[in-house]
């Protein structure tokens, strides 16, 4: 058989990996440089000098039989090399974490059988892939009995090409014992001999920095218990049957571990407030951890502190974490000079984006490309783990490496190209912001002065209320960047506009205070360029805000010099805005005859210019005027009229609305049943959308129905729901609400200091508030909850102060409850008279305003009243009126009144 060619440069490779050693590292000990080890392992000397061959062996330490084997491999002759198949590279003793993954290659082993066993290692630059798979390997050395190999594969091996599958298989082979003249030329047969070699052992191969998936197929072993751990910077996902591992940075707490490790120094705690905050400034990456601890390590005067105020100063912190001839920057690039031409510019222009995360349509306006080709470039950079994807089709940059690339941009592209990206992100932004926050604010905006930015080539689908609510929540962060961008760099009529395309979303979500801040800024630009359509607008929005934060009187002062200015200027459609949301703060203000004039005159301008949205939005406040007036039959009338226009338009949050503001009356007026059915229907509604303020007040509302029905568990569980989505969304009034209602339940269950807890954290929170109405509500629960502990004297305090303010509000079903429990507290302090004269007034006020439960109350208080006078016809009579009523309506205090008149009778039939 003719002699082959033979591998010097595998067997070369072979043992300086057997040794331990880098290519810099033996050029060192053999006095050759570190181009001339690259070239030889390369292949690219076919007949080194034997001087070089002599200096190689003596620094590898060969000697004897092993050595001459070398010389050999290196004359092109024959031999076998001595195996070396125990050739993983040092343990480190600082490392930290990914017990969570180790347990995971551990449980792998079980499930093995004969099966080779992959695991594709991935992660960014410095995430620690190899220092994680090597001591992996040697946890699981033991459970290989047949060897556990490292080959470096040197997909970013600065100044080396990756290894060919040919010549790793070469240094396999060698590794294993194989003579070297024994060592086919193609890759087809080394890959064949390869797999026969290691078919019957328990082999743990780990193949380090792979580049692609075709350059570790040939290197898999075929079968047999083994174990391939596969490192790359790319999701390999054309490995069949590998499993994939992505590693992501550390958890704040075991990066502080690893730093103060590292860093070696007495007294430096991962606790301790720099620390945390310099593993934070190395955005949490291993790597940049590493450097910045030997850093400090080797710079004794240096301090945590003073090295995390540089960093933060820092335009690029990359560049400032480099040991010797190591640098995070350094890492960085090699991932990014792998991309081609036009990935490069995609990757360089989503770092100028204000915000964090991306998705494809923001992507394709910053690069100025189609929608089709920002999807392949973002999924090929997310495949190079230089994205994450987070959330299905949103990615985005680890923090060091968008710094990196953003300089990278400075220094490569032009400033007026750059600028030009972030014109058209910024364009995206505003036109998509403004088309779906007027399906959010449910209320068309008169369109600004200035002149709209053109529209984006791709824009997503916001047609409708749902689509637009999901595109601007998935978006918040991205558009309150630009707009801190714009506002940052003067940009005014920007401001203007992103803050009027985030209002809906604001007013929904929150935080009010936030939102608060940023209409200020908006109406300050719009002074400054003498917007005024730009100013009235945004003082409509600022009056908005202001009311859900009971900030009423601001509210209806910033809504007045709205309307006054688009009176100014003639728009008839911001004249309906600023009157129905002026209606709103009027309301809010008691003010219940300026509230029901500026609605009405809103819904009358509406109806002129065939607004059907404004009608249903103006009829839906107005019904709710009306029902805290106890105008109940009115009330019910608009919601329905403003159910119907919704359902017209398939409009499913405002039938929600609607149906949610309709249950509130029928509950009132006694219709519980209906008032129930009314309210889940709008929760079902409420769910289907995502729609988390929706959902509370439904729970909210719910929970009080079945209080009053009497099915407390369901109640309670009802209102905590409600309370703890107030909570999470920053709602300090709702949570009042809830506190409020879940008081009442828990007091029906007879846990009065429970209950009276909850009443008294409510009414802080309405005091905090300013909310008359809260605090009229809440002073009577916790009335009663006083006269039910004995303490009467503070019951009747509470319950005076709980009518004055209902009066004064005119809150006329407030009026009715206070009267009737100041009756009950006259009658068992013995006061009959003056208990008798409280439930006649609330009797006389239930009736005027329809609320049947009411009126119940005040019958039965009446029927007491005549039984402790005497006047037992009379007084049973009462009862058996307000027994019918309660009956009708559902509610459970039926049960107690049919127990008394049942008492009653008993006693009666027994002639006491």
């Amino acid at each position: 058989m003719a002699e082959v060619p033979l591998p010097f440069a595998g067997v070369l490779r072979g043992l300086r990996t057997e040794a331990g050693m880098t290519q810099e590292e033996l050029a060192e000990a053999a006095g050759l440089s570190s181009r001339a080890i690259s070239y030889l392992e390369r292949g690219e000397v076919s007949a080194p000098h034997k001087d070089t061959v002599r200096l190689l062996a003596d620094a590898l330490g060969l000697a004897g039989p092993a050595r001459a084997q070398f010389e050999a491999a290196a004359r092109g002759r024959g031999g076998a090399v001595v195996a070396a198949t125990r050739t993983l590279p040092r343990d480190v003793a600082s490392f930290t974490g990914r017990q969570r993954e180790l347990a995971e290659l551990a449980g792998a082993m079980s499930d093995a059988g004969t099966v080779v066993s992959i695991r594709a290692i991935g992660g960014m630059a410095g995430v620690g892939k190899t220092a994680f798979a090597v001591h992996a390997a040697h946890r699981l050395a033991d459970r290989f009995p047949g060897g556990q190999i490292f080959v470096p594969l040197h997909g970013h091996t600065p100044g080396q090409q990756p290894a060919d599958p040919a010549d790793a298989l070469a240094t396999l082979l060698v590794t294993m014992g194989v003579p070297v003249a024994q060592i086919p030329a193609g890759l087809e047969a080394r890959a064949a001999l390869w797999r026969d070699r290691v078919a019957h052992r328990q082999l743990l191969l780990i193949l380090d920095d792979a580049v692609s998936s075709e350059q570790v197929w040939p290197l898999l072993p075929g079968s047999g218990g083994s174990m391939v751990l596969v490192t790359s910077r790319r999701h390999l996902s054309a490995l069949d049957d590998a499993t994939p591992i992505s590693l992501d940075t550390l958890p704040p707490g075991e990066a502080a571990q690893l730093l103060a490790r590292l860093a070696g120094r007495a007294g430096l705690a991962p606790e301790d407030p720099a620390v945390g905050e310099l593993a934070r400034l190395c955005g949490f990456l291993p790597l940049a951890i590493g450097m910045v601890a030997r850093q400090l390590r080797h710079h004794p005067v240096w301090t945590p502190a003073g090295r995390a105020a540089e960093l933060a100063a820092a335009a690029d912190r990359a560049e400032l974490l480099t040991t010797e001839n190591l640098s995070v920057a350094a890492a960085f690039d090699l991932s990014y000079a792998a991309l081609d031409h036009d990935r490069q510019r995609l990757f360089r222009r989503l770092a100028l984006h204000p915000g964090t995360d991306i998705d494809a349509y923001a992507a394709a306006a910053l690069d100025g490309s189609g929608l089709a080709a920002a999807r392949r470039g973002l999924e090929d950079l997310y495949d190079q783990y230089l994205l994450t994807e987070a959330t299905p089709g949103r990615y985005r940059a680890h923090d060091l490496i968008r710094e990196h690339v953003r300089a990278l941009a400075a220094r490569l592209d032009p400033a007026d190209g750059r600028d030009a990206a972030v014109t058209r992100l910024l364009d995206y932004y505003q036109h998509t912001a403004a088309r779906a926050n007027t399906l959010i604010a449910r209320q068309a905006r008169p369109a600004q002065a200035t002149t709209d930015p053109p529209a984006p080539a791709a824009v997503p689908a916001v047609a409708g209320m749902e689509q637009s609510l999901a595109w601007e929540r998935a978006e918040r962060a991205s558009l309150l960047a630009c707009l801190d961008h714009v506002t940052r760099t003067g940009q005014h009529t920007r401001v203007i506009a992103l803050t009027a395309g985030l209002s809906g979303l604001m007013q929904r979500d929150g935080p009010w205070a936030e939102a608060i801040a940023r209409h200020t800024t908006a109406i300050a630009a719009a002074r400054h360029l003498g917007d005024r359509l730009g100013q009235a607008n945004a003082l409509n929005d600022l009056g908005i805000v202001q009311r859900l934060t009971n900030e009423d009187a601001a509210a209806a002062h910033a809504q007045e010099q709205a309307l006054g200015i688009y009176r100014q200027i003639g728009s008839r459609l911001g004249e309906a805005n600023a009157l129905y949301s002026l209606g709103a703060a009027r309301r809010a203000t008691d003010d219940s005859p300026a509230a029901t004039q500026a609605l009405e005159q809103a819904l009358g301008i509406y109806r002129d210019l065939g607004d059907r949205f404004g009608q249903a939005q103006t009829l839906n406040a107005l019904g709710t005027l009306l029902r805290l007036i106890g105008e109940y039959p009115a009330a019910l009338q608009a919601h329905e009229q403003a159910l119907g226009i919704y359902r017209d338009f398939g409009d499913r949050l405002g039938q929600a609305q609607a149906l949610g503001y309709r249950g509130l009356v029928l509950r009132l007026t006694g219709d519980y049943r209906a008032a129930a059915q009314a309210l889940e229907q709008s929760l079902h509604i409420y769910r289907d959308l995502g729609d988390r303020l929706g959902q509370a007040q439904a729970f909210n509302a719910l929970g009080d129905m079945l209080r009053l029905t009497g099915d407390y568990p369901a109640a309670a569980r009802a209102q905590e729901q409600a309370f703890d989505i107030y909570r999470q969304i920053g709602s300090r009034l709702g949570e009042a609400n809830a506190l409020h209602h879940l008081g009442l339940v828990l007091q029906l269950t007879g846990d009065y200091p429970a209950a009276a807890q909850a009443h008294e954290q409510a009414l802080g929170i309405y005091r905090q508030l300013s909310s008359r109405l809260g605090e009229a509500n809440v002073l009577h629960a916790l009335g009663i909850v006083l006269r039910l502990t004995g303490d009467h004297q503070a019951a009747a305090v509470a319950q005076e102060r709980a009518l004055g303010i209902s009066r004064q509000i005119g809150h006329r079903v407030g009026e009715a409850e206070a009267l009737n429990e100041k009756g009950t507290l006259h009658l068992v302090s013995g006061e009959r008279a003056l208990a008798e004269g409280c439930h006649q007034q609330a009797l006389e006020v239930a009736r005027a305003i329809a609320s049947s439960g009411d009126e119940a109350h005040a019958l039965a208080g009446l029927g007491r009243c005549a039984l402790a006078a005497g006047r037992t016809a009379e007084g049973e009579a009462g009862l058996r009126q307000a027994l019918a009523i309660f009956e009708r309506i559902g509610a459970a205090e039926a049960a107690d009144v049919s127990a008394e008149l049942d008492t009653r009778e008993r006693f009666r039939a027994c002639g006491r």
